[in-house]
């Protein structure tokens, strides 16, 4: 017995989805994509029937083409859609593993020369290129640098995990604080905002 056993295949997970809900709606979205870096990032929402406003489920998958094999790379990006698909369906019906198989085959073929190199677990992993910087890089770069403190993930609200937005306003003042992701402004939830910390290191939330 492997112990990939234990994870539901993708096609298994979205004949399970239909059966469930014959009428469901699959909605996929590209997020952030560079062919020059070769990075793709692909948001999936899944509506339990076609004519729901809200979705029942948001997930998104991350595709690097440096972690594929020689004979898998030209498809990444359709197997990153077809990840997020995959994760999505799991989060809407119900599963042990949020990973499908595929997501777990791939890591236990992923070229040696990716593995050593990142020397991490590969769940956890970091992922990065020039003028490309993960959130999971930016954690780590904020709590050994700065010395901040972030919470292990984003609020949520009633649509799902938060989306970090940042930068610098009009004034030259930072602002920090989390978006709900509903893509209809009206039905968005308000913004939550954070406030920086006196010592100039640490956003803690508005009261």
């Amino acid at each position: 017995m492997s112990f990939l056993d234990n994870y539901e295949d993708v096609a298994a997970r979205i004949r399970r989805l239909h059966a469930t809900y014959p009428s469901n709606r699959v909605e996929t979205s590209l997020v952030d994509f560079s062919a020059e870096k070769g990075f793709i990032l692909v948001e999936c929402r899944i509506y339990r029937h076609y004519e729901d406003e809200k979705p029942a489920g948001i997930d998104y998958a991350f595709g690097r083409v440096e972690s594929y094999n020689v004979q898998m790379k030209r498809w990444f990006v359709e197997d990153t859609v077809t990840s997020a698909i995959g994760r999505c369906a799991g989060l809407v019906l119900g599963s042990e593993t949020r990973p499908t198989l595929q997501n777990m085959q791939q890591v236990e073929t992923m070229p040696k020369a990716f593995v050593e190199k990142e020397e991490v677990d590969l769940w956890a992993a970091s992922i990065s290129e020039d003028g490309f910087t993960t959130a999971a890089q930016a954690i780590k770069t904020i709590q050994s640098q700065l010395g901040g403190q972030l919470e292990n993930q984003p609020p949520s609200c009633k649509h799902g995990h938060r989306v970090l937005i940042e930068g610098m306003g009009k004034t030259g003042k930072p602002y920090h604080g989390y978006k709900c992701t509903e893509k209809s402004r009206a039905d968005q939830c308000e913004a939550v905002w954070y406030n920086l910390s006196s010592d100039g290191k640490t956003w803690k939330p508005q009261l």
